[in-house]
C-alpha cells in the first residue's frame, strides 16, 4: 500500500516538474453506484455524490494528465425481507490519475486511468462494518467530457472496481475475480482556475 501511494506521488511530482502548464480546479457531482459480482443479488443503484480538487497537467499538444483527490459516497441498496430495503454505504477518498486527450480544439475530451480508493467508512443499515472491508479499493476509469469555456466543463465517467470490497471467502484467484466489487457512474461539473 505504501509503495503504491509513494509511486503515485512520485509520478505526480515528476509530471508537475516537467509540465508545460498546470491548472488547478474543483469538481463535484452525482454518483450512481452499485455493488456487482460475487453472490450479490437484489441490489439497486445508490445515489451519492463526489467533491474535490484536480490538477490538469499539459504534457504535449492535446494530451494532459489529470490527477484528482475526491471524497466519494458509494455503495448499493438491497431489497430486504418482507418488503424492507437496506443499504450499504461506503465512503472513499478516491485518487484517480487520468490520461486525458482533447479530440476537438480543447472542447471534447476522452479520459482513462487507474484509481486508488482509501476507505473512510463502511456502514450497512447504519451499523459500522469497516473491520470486514478492505481499506483500499482499486479501480479503472473511462470517461468523456466537454468544456463550455476555458474554465467550466462537465464530464461523464464510469469506474469499474478491480479489487474485492471484502477479503472474506477469497481462497483463490477464481474467488478474487468473482468477488463483490464497486461500480460507479459519475456525472460532474468542474471549474479550473487560470
Amino acid at each position: 500500500m505504501k509503495k503504491i501511494i509513494l509511486s503515485a506521488i512520485a509520478i505526480m511530482a515528476f509530471a508537475f516538474s516537467n509540465a508545460q502548464e498546470t491548472r488547478f480546479g474543483i469538481k463535484g457531482g452525482l454518483n450512481l453506484s452499485n455493488i456487482v459480482g460475487g453472490d450479490v443479488d437484489n441490489n439497486k443503484t445508490l445515489v451519492g455524490f463526489h467533491v474535490g480538487g484536480l490538477a490538469e497537467i499539459h504534457v504535449v499538444e492535446k494530451f494532459f494528465i489529470q490527477p484528482e483527490l475526491l471524497f466519494s459516497t458509494q455503495g448499493a441498496k438491497f431489497d430486504g425481507p418482507f418488503g424492507s430495503d437496506g443499504d450499504v454505504k461506503l465512503n472513499y477518498l478516491n485518487i484517480p490519475v487520468l490520461a486525458k486527450y482533447y479530440i476537438v480544439d480543447k472542447k471534447f475530451n476522452v479520459e482513462a486511468g487507474p484509481q486508488l480508493g482509501i476507505l473512510l467508512s463502511a456502514k450497512a443499515n447504519g451499523e459500522d462494518f469497516k473491520d470486514y472491508t478492505r481499506s483500499a479499493d482499486f479501480g479503472f476509469n473511462l470517461g468523456a467530457g466537454y468544456s463550455f469555456t476555458d474554465n467550466f466543463s462537465v464530464g461523464l465517467r464510469y469506474t469499474i472496481g478491480l479489487s474485492p470490497i471484502s477479503d472474506n471467502d477469497i481462497d483463490n484467484s477464481d474467488d478474487y475475480y468473482d468477488s463483490a466489487k464497486n461500480s460507479n457512474f459519475q456525472i460532474s461539473a468542474a471549474y479550473k482556475f487560470n
